[in-house]
């Protein structure tokens, strides 16, 4: 690794790194900042380019301590950084010693593999970054074959929807769209559109969730809008018999994922 030390906490680099804590600056550029060596990791096996890796052996974790000279390798560029000058980059109360510039490869609805029976999340208009890093670990671990947001106030390069999603915002592709765009696109591909709603009267589980199909959950206080519920194939509804009148969005989009996945392996063993 380069042992070149920056030792300022105004150096031109340290400072880059934290402008691109703001959406505005990481949209200009294209990249996203990623901490950590999980994350990381997770960012480089899927294809994404490391084009900047910043490291301070100092702060090294046991994780990072083992994925340092590999990232290294991967990184198009690589900076050494001293301990006071990487607390300055870093976002992170306790970092890793960890911190890249990645650039994401570039998904579009025309590029993007449509499978005959696909398994598609939509998280259509959710602002709060734990909310959508959380369902993106949902849609990972169920095999989502893409995930698509939609609306103006979700980022994707939020450094906390990076963690909180431990990652999987890499592990799938994920593309930020229009939703009349998107809706057209999947009654193109011929893709269920199977939303969630809390004013349905029909269960999640008794909902077909076989085939093409794209679940789409929207924000907690409004619901999903009229457009999605429009053109829905079915509405389903998570039945609640205690106090509470509705639940987490991302505990919500676990549990119907988890119900077509469910379906699938049922449905792949009868076939079996």
């Amino acid at each position: 690794m380069d042992a070149a030390i920056i030792r300022s906490r105004t150096n031109a680099l340290v400072k880059r790194l934290v402008r691109l804590r703001e959406r505005r600056e990481r949209e200009r550029e294209g990249v996203l900042l990623v901490e950590g060596a999980r994350e990381l990791r997770r960012a480089v096996a899927a294809g994404w380019r490391l084009e900047l890796l910043a490291y301070c052996p100092e702060l090294f974790s046991d994780e990072a301590h083992g994925r340092a000279d590999e990232l290294g390798a991967a990184a198009a560029s690589q900076r050494r950084l001293a301990p006071d000058a990487f607390a300055r980059a870093s976002l992170r109360e306790h970092p890793d010693g960890l911190l890249g510039v990645v650039r994401p490869p570039a998904f579009t609805l025309d590029t993007l593999a449509w499978a005959a029976d696909g398994l598609y999340l939509v998280i259509a208009g959710l602002e709060k970054p734990g909310n959508v890093g959380a369902l993106l670990r949902s849609a990972d671990a169920v095999g989502c074959d893409a995930v698509f947001v939609t609306g103006a106030g979700t980022d994707l390069g939020n450094p906390n929807v990076v963690r909180s999603s431990m990652g999987s915002v890499f592990t799938r592709p994920v593309l930020h769209v229009d939703d009349a765009a998107l809706r057209a696109r999947l009654a193109h591909e011929r893709v269920r559109l199977v939303a969630t709603s809390p004013n349905a009267t029909r269960a999640f589980w008794s909902v077909p969730l076989l085939g093409a199909v794209a679940v789409v959950v929207g924000p907690e206080h409004s619901g999903l809008d009229a457009a999605w519920l429009t053109a829905a194939d079915a509405v389903a509804t998570i039945p609640m018999r205690g106090a509470a009148d509705s639940l987490n969005v991302a505990t919500a989009g676990a549990l119907v994922l988890y119900e077509a996945l469910r379906q699938r392996v049922a449905a792949a063993a009868q076939k079996g």
